[in-house]
């Protein structure tokens, strides 16, 4: 009996060793890294309708100013923020001055929780929508830096200032590739405003929410602003040309440009030998376009002569159609001689416009690159993904051998005592 718990105990400690052996992380080096601030506004609509009682008994602009306090209580200390208003001041019934009536409540900067709240609580719905003059004010007001920049935008109902669309006030945002995003929640929204704010968010790769009560408002806005203090990679914008000689020289990255309908762009990266250029492209469709389309990734030799390709087809289900591929140059005989070699990479769209929608801007490309060391061996390539985790796999695969064998034995023990009994 004594000699089988010492096993037990044996094999217990084998397997805890393990374990403690395998579970050890490795170091990891902290990105010491210092970024900018992010900045986030909120833009909220205070025109004649936020006095509508339908929110949770309360009026609309009453759970406003409500979600506002509990955001402001809850920013982290590391954003920047900001409020503005639309539709705040003008009661009257001119049009353009109505179109004009936009300001900011509080500037974008270190936030002092005391004065942001007293001029929260000094609004009272008043006069028009004009959301497009209210996105184009919140951009300048974020311009500049090179941090996190996002626009939260609350309105209970779609823009009265036509023929300035907002929709397209946030295409022309995001093709300056400045990185700003604008999120937009809808209060108890129609299905004008819902379809008008969901086009604004999708233009810059936003997100829009419905809000019926209260709860939802407040959870809502403070988890947009606290995701603006989340560590993100900015995309760089740039500018592809028509052909590969005139194409902007990129290294590793995350890049945004804008693509005509049907148009090619180019870039280029150089690849030594023995790395591995790895580039991938997302393309969106952020207004309405016809379905069956698609989108082609080459890598190809400053002579035209194709390398590799990746392609993707779409038939209006998704929003988003991405592709990649991987090229990995085979180190050179002579390391003396050895230059870079200039790959050019042409992104092509068969995306087409629906009737009525407006071409220009482009549709919103980004595209990553990545060139890394390549593989030592050509079998590198094939193992699955793991790379250094093959010992990993190995002291795992060993553990469970070890195990089977010493449980196998104890079971066989086991069963002899008890035939011998």
């Amino acid at each position: 009996m004594i000699r089988r718990q010492r096993l037990a105990a044996g094999v217990c400690a084998l397997l805890a060793a393990l374990t403690a052996g395998l579970a050890v992380p490795s170091t990891a080096v902290a990105d010491e890294t210092e970024q900018a601030a992010p900045k986030v506004e909120l833009v909220l609509d205070v025109s004649g309708s936020m006095r509508t009682r339908d929110i949770d008994g309360g009026s609309r602009m009453a759970a406003a100013k409500q979600a506002f306090n509990e955001v402001l209580d809850a920013t982290p200390e590391e954003v920047q923020l900001g409020i503005r208003t639309l539709g705040a001041n003008y009661r009257g019934n001119d049009r353009i001055t109505g179109c004009k009536d936009t300001e900011q409540l509080y500037p974008v900067g270190p936030l002092n929780r005391t004065e942001a709240k007293t001029a929260v609580a000094t609004l009272a719905p008043t006069g028009w929508t004009p959301i497009g003059p209210a996105l184009q004010k919140a951009a300048a007001d974020l311009d500049g830096g090179d941090g996190t920049r996002r626009i939260v935008l609350i309105s209970d109902g779609e823009d009265t200032c036509q023929p300035l669309d907002p929709c397209e006030v946030a295409r022309e945002i995001a093709a300056k590739g400045i990185g700003l995003t604008i999120d937009t929640l809808g209060l108890v929204p129609d299905a004008k405003t819902r379809k008008q704010l969901s086009c604004i968010a999708d233009a810059t790769g936003g997100t829009y929410t419905d809000v019926r009560h209260k709860e939802e408002l407040s959870d809502r806005v403070g988890q947009l602003v606290d995701r603006a203090a989340d560590p993100v990679v900015t995309p760089v914008a740039t500018e592809g040309a028509n052909e590969c000689a005139k194409a902007p020289s990129l290294k590793s990255g995350l890049y945004t440009d804008r693509a005509e309908f049907g148009q090619q762009r180019w870039y280029k990266v150089d690849v030594n030998p023995g790395q591995e250029l790895r580039a991938s492209v997302s393309v969106a469709d952020d207004r309405a376009v016809d379905p069956n389309y698609g989108v082609l990734l080459r890598a190809v030799t400053v002579h035209d002569r194709e390398i590799v390709r990746g392609e993707a087809a779409g038939t209006g289900r998704t929003d988003v159609i991405s592709t990649g591929l991987r090229y990995p140059r085979p180190e050179s005989d002579d390391d003396d001689t050895a230059t870079a070699e200039t790959v050019c990479l042409q992104v092509t769209n068969s995306f087409s416009a629906a009737a009525g929608v407006k071409t220009s801007p482009g549709l919103p490309l980004e595209l990553t690159v990545d060139v890394v060391d390549g593989p030592s061996k050509a079998s590198d390539v094939a193992s699955f993904g793991l790379g250094r985790g093959w010992w990993l796999l190995g002291a795992l695969v060993l553990a469970g051998f070890l195990a089977g064998l010493l449980w196998g034995w104890l079971s066989r023990w086991r069963v002899a005592v008890w035939r011998t009994n």
